[in-house]
């Protein structure tokens, strides 16, 4: 049997096409290994046609590690590590802005997988970009200024008040949520675990502020480091289709889920992978 997978690259910095598996099936070892190291080297992975059942759908993620239970979206039913971002107009989405999945924890997620189950028409492309080629675009004294600084980390950012107010069961949900995750602080500078790359870690999404900068100081470089890591040159988009995986390595990248298909439903199941405290 061909164990060998085809892996096809979308572009010099992120992102790749795997074909030849079928990820519905537990993956040998010689599989898994491909798909992992095909991860780490293009950062983001995508394979089309892979229609998987919830079960399926963790029962590859925990290949990875560890999975997060997330403490505010839904899960899916009996299988409490998927969770449901199901979006229309009674529920529009939240995940429009550039973002690193989970950074408000202490150990933000290493990856994840997420699977397109209703797509709208058209509409609805999701963008990666890397921030391993957004450090290395940098110059030498700016990567000097960066280095050793942290950054604060808020779930509120994100997750405000006043979108989990629909029901007394749900803002509870939410405030017990805030209560458990207090602002906490990361390095700007992360190096990955694994190939020791560096890459920018502030995000759109939850970094409120450097520390030990000015709020002035503070407000402007962010800003810039915002605009820099969405440069084209540093993204991949993808255009999903019905049964498409994405599976990506959360701790160097950032994504940006395009709300341009309204009133249209979409609907995605991801599982998160819990990563390691960044360094």
């Amino acid at each position: 049997m061909n164990e060998r997978l085809t892996i096809t690259p979308l572009g010099p910095y992120i992102g790749a096409q795997v074909s030849n598996i079928d990820l519905a099936r537990p993956l040998s070892d010689a599989q898994f290994e491909q798909l992992y190291h095909a991860l780490l080297r293009h950062q983001v992975v995508f394979l089309r046609d892979q229609p998987l059942t919830p079960q399926q759908h963790r029962a590859l993620a925990v290949r990875f590690g560890d999975l997060h239970i997330h403490p505010v979206y839904p899960q899916a039913e009996g299988v409490k590590e998927i969770i449901v971002l199901d979006t229309h107009n009674d529920n529009p989405p939240d995940n429009d802005n550039w973002h690193t999945d989970v950074t408000f924890i202490e150990t933000p997620p290493a990856g994840a997988i997420l699977a397109a189950k209703q797509l709208p028409e058209f509409g609805g492309d999701t963008l990666w970009a890397s921030g391993i080629a957004a450090y290395d675009a940098l110059s030498e004294p700016f990567k000097q200024l960066l280095k050793g600084l942290q950054a604060e980390h808020d779930f509120t950012k994100s997750f405000q008040e006043y979108k989990y107010r629909k029901t007394a069961e749900e803002h509870a949900r939410w405030q017990e949520a805030v209560a458990k995750n207090p602002p906490l602080l990361h390095p700007v500078i992360r190096t990955h675990p694994v190939s020791g790359k560096q890459a920018l870690f502030v995000n759109e999404g939850f970094t409120t502020r450097i520390v030990g900068l000015s709020e002035k100081e503070s407000s402007a470089l962010l800003a810039f480091l915002f605009a820099h890591i969405t440069k084209p040159e540093f993204q991949v988009r993808w255009r999903w289709q019905q049964h498409d995986v994405a599976i990506w390595d959360n701790r160097v990248t950032q994504h940006y889920a395009n709300a341009d298909y309204l009133p249209a439903r979409r609907v995605m199941h991801r599982a998160t992978i819990l990563g390691d405290k960044p360094f």
